[in-house]
């Protein structure tokens, strides 16, 4: 993984962040679309997984979200599942991208924005530590951008073929994957077309036991994925050009097997039998879209315009939950939730580069989205959520100047939002309660600063603040509501979240050595805990929250074949329980990751042979006497792979996730989980796969 760093008070001008890594000498430039930035201005952390990490990661991951907790510490665990719940970056929700557009869905968060595309189409991704308006709402804890993979010189063509299964389960862990990609590049014409199927069979623990499925929330196991990609991109001229991407993935689950059993209290895992699900298996289908127009002398300046569009819909497992009964409608009441979203968007910005011959870099332009999401009962129709539309303007100005070995950067983002809902009536659980509907509107100035210090020409510090904005999960407070004579445009959990973020670091580099360390602080006076019901439905708790931590990174090249890496990450958080402004209890595995230590080594014993060992550990956590969350025992887990590149017949790759069998339960399972959720993580699990092209 590519540790790069970026001003986060630039990094606010960004709306489509293209990050990549020249390496000029000894300068490493960070590119975006919209502006570059020197090494020498950097006082933030990004992390940049290439794609040959990426494509090395899924010999021995399932999916992107095991990806990001096998490489980033300081991101959450994987919970091994459909759902992302429970999964931050320092400690709060990250921003998903795909090529800039959102994937996230704030006003209704339904956790699935992590399978929204098949990795086999990614080209990257930007991983940008920390609260940033850079997007806008929604990056509280940080972006994560997907780049996707773009036409190369003539016609190209790729294929590729994987098998996955459980060293101790072999007919019911089986998982088989295939895809297809074509390039071309013809002059002023590019096009590239993907597409990718993927069946899923069940994970088995280190005991042999099938992993019980989350029949809820949704799961990755006994699942059916595709995934079909298209971009097409002309060039004009040396100043323009114009681009579409167009992405439709959709995962199902089977409806084969069920939970069983569960019990903390004496350390039974769930686990799972066969039987058909009742209802529908849960599902996401989600289409992402953009069209981008670039101008390269537009004004003295350079142009960049992207369109967007999302369609995104998740299905959830059923259940006879309190919350979904009503005597009107009989007793004993199955059913199940569906999250729809639809969003649109412009996204505008112009870049000048050194503005009157000075070293002064200003960037200025205007966020557009519309967002309109609800979320209903599927079997019996009803709104769970009412329409909610969201309208969001945010005009921005930002400049970064150069003096000597002094880079300062300033900016400032205006947030102007407003929310749409109409009358509505909660369900029977809560009263059949009428609320009035409103239009309450918002408006926020996010400011941020960033100075970084060439020290020596390899030592560097930095110091940034800077500001980011999300909605506090405008859908749990709607649906949560059992007070009569309330109004939308009155009720105070609608309150945006405002996040402030400090940060300060060190970077070192010296020939094959590389090392970072940044100490961060994220405040929110207002903040958005999630806290479960005796349903296990979660609810929206608005209080202060604080979090601080710090991330360390290092890189040692031992020769031109041997690499060793390292990265710890330590993230703590407190909340305010009792209203006095003062935090007194700490947040629970929900919302914080724990301590993790990862190491790697990388060897390339030829030209064709290269191999990869992980080792992940994850350090126990005492949640305290006076605490009601769990404690977190910790385990560790070593990964390995192999892979061999052959003239003729393409690439092989053999990978082991889990190589020693650990037996354990998920730091989900452990800290948040009840007796239905007590979950193991997956055993020793081979998979095998081939990649050709011509």
């Amino acid at each position: 993984m590519t540790k790069t760093l970026i001003s986060l008070a630039l990094s606010t001008a960004l709306t489509t962040p293209t990050l990549a890594t020249e390496q000029t000498g000894e300068v490493i430039t960070v590119t975006a679309a919209r502006t570059s930035v020197p090494q020498s201005a950097i006082p933030a952390t990004v992390s940049v997984i290439t794609g040959d990490e990426i494509r090395a990661q899924l010999n021995v991951a399932q999916s992107l979200s095991d990806i990001l907790g096998n490489m980033i510490p300081a991101f959450s665990p994987s919970r091994q599942k459909l759902t992302s719940a429970g999964e931050t970056l320092r400690g709060r929700e990250p921003l998903y991208l795909i090529d800039g557009v959102p994937q996230s869905n704030p006003l209704r968060n339904g956790s699935r924005a992590a399978y929204t595309i098949d990795p086999f189409m990614i080209e990257r991704v930007e991983v940008i530590h920390g609260a940033s308006a850079i997007q806008g709402m929604g990056a509280s804890g940080g972006i994560i951008n997907i780049i996707t993979k773009s036409a190369e010189n003539g016609p190209t063509h790729e294929i590729n073929a994987g098998i996955t299964s459980s060293t101790e389960a072999f007919s019911d862990g089986l998982t088989y994957q295939t895809g297809y990609l074509y390039r071309h590049n013809a002059g002023k014409w590019q096009a590239l077309l993907g597409f990718q199927l993927k069946e899923t069979g069940m994970y088995v623990d280190g005991e042999g036991q099938l992993i019980g499925l989350d029949g809820a929330q949704g799961d990755t196991m006994d699942s059916t994925s595709t995934d079909l990609f298209a971009k097409f991109a002309y060039t004009a001229d040396e100043k323009q050009s114009l681009e579409f991407m167009i992405n439709r993935f959709e995962m199902a689950g089977n409806g084969d097997f069920n939970s069983v059993g569960g019990n903390r209290e004496i350390g039974e895992p769930t686990i799972s039998g066969e039987g058909k699900v009742e209802g529908k298996s849960p599902e996401n289908e989600v289409i992402t879209s953009s069209l981008t127009y670039r101008n390269n002398d537009l004004m003295s300046g350079k142009l960049n315009w992207q369109l967007f569009l999302q369609d995104f819909s998740a299905l959830y497992g059923g259940g006879r939950y309190a919350t979904f009964q009503d005597a009107a409608l009989g007793e004993d009441l199955f059913d199940q939730s569906r999250n729809d979203s639809q969003k649109y968007g412009s996204r505008i910005t112009l870049n000048w580069q050194n503005v009157g011959q000075a070293p002064l870099d200003i960037t200025a332009g205007l966020d557009y989205l519309n967002d309109t999401t609800f979320q209903e009962l599927a079997q019996t129709g009803r709104k769970w959520v009412p329409d909610t539309e969201f309208i969001n303007w945010a005009p921005y100005l930002q400049a970064r100047y150069q003096v000597g070995d002094l880079s300062l950067s300033a900016g400032a983002r205006y947030e102007y939002g407003k929310l749409k809902v109409d009358d509505f009536t909660t369900l029977a659980s809560n009263g059949n309660t009428f609320v009035a509907g409103g239009q309450p509107s918002f408006n926020e100035l996010l400011h941020n600063l960033g100075v970084v210090y060439q020290i020596t020409p390899q030592l560097r510090a930095y110091a940034s603040f800077s500001e980011g904005f999300s909605m506090p999960d405008v859908g749990r407070v709607l649906r949560g509501i059992n007070q009569p004579d309330l109004s939308v445009s009155s009720f105070l959990d609608l309150q945006p979240v405002i996040a402030d973020n400090k940060e300060v670091g060190l970077d070192y580099t010296f020939e094959a050595l590389s090392f970072g360390l940044s100490y961060f602080t994220s405040d929110s006076d207002l903040g958005a805990r999630l806290q479960a019901d005796d349903d296990g439905i979660f609810s929206v708790m608005r209080e202060r929250t604080e979090i601080d931590g710090f991330e360390a990174n290092a890189s040692y090249m031992l020769s031109a074949q041997t690499r060793f890496t390292a990265s710890y990450a330590d993230t703590d958080g407190e909340y305010d329980s009792d209203g006095d402004q003062r935090v007194d209890q700490t947040l629970s595995g929900r919302n914080i990751a724990p301590r993790r230590l990862n190491i790697s080594w990388h060897q390339s014993w030829t030209d064709a042979l290269y191999t990869q060992v992980q080792f992940s550990k994850l350090f126990s956590r005492d949640a305290g006497e006076e605490s009601d969350i769990n404690d977190f025992n910790g385990y560790h887990t070593v990964n390995a792979s192999a892979t061999y590149e052959t003239m003729q017949a393409g690439t092989f790759t053999l990978g082991l996730e889990n190589l020693f069998n650990e037996y354990y339960f998920t730091y989900y399972a452990q800290t948040v989980g009840g007796d239905t959720r007590n979950f193991t993580g997956r055993g020793r699990t081979a998979t095998l796969s081939w990649q050709y092209g011509w």
